[in-house]
């Protein structure tokens, strides 16, 4: 498991901000792709290899980088109940 944190953060030091580049946006190796566009593209069917013809500077440890990332900060979230009190009638 030690091996897999150590991958893990090697591939997320792939994952950069810039505050000159999409407003701080995580990117990818300070280059103009948004990880949000990576993470886009693979939920609306496309295959790692399809974007990475599209990227040819691209490497599939990039695509790796942005589906640790996401995983991450889905691991952080957290959703408070939220109560919805019955509508008695006569009441507004």
């Amino acid at each position: 498991m030690a091996t897999a944190r150590i991958d893990e953060e090697q591939l997320l030091a792939r994952i950069t901000t810039d505050p000159a580049i999409f407003g701080g946006k995580p990117i990818i190796r300070g280059r103009r792709l948004a990880v949000e566009h990576v993470l886009a593209m693979l939920a609306a069917g496309d295959s790692p290899e399809t974007i990475l013809q599209g990227y040819p500077w691209l490497e599939m440890d990039d695509i790796r980088a942005c589906l640790v990332y996401a995983r991450r900060l889905v691991g952080r979230e957290r959703i408070e109940p939220f109560l919805v009190e019955p509508h008695s009638e006569g009441t507004t």
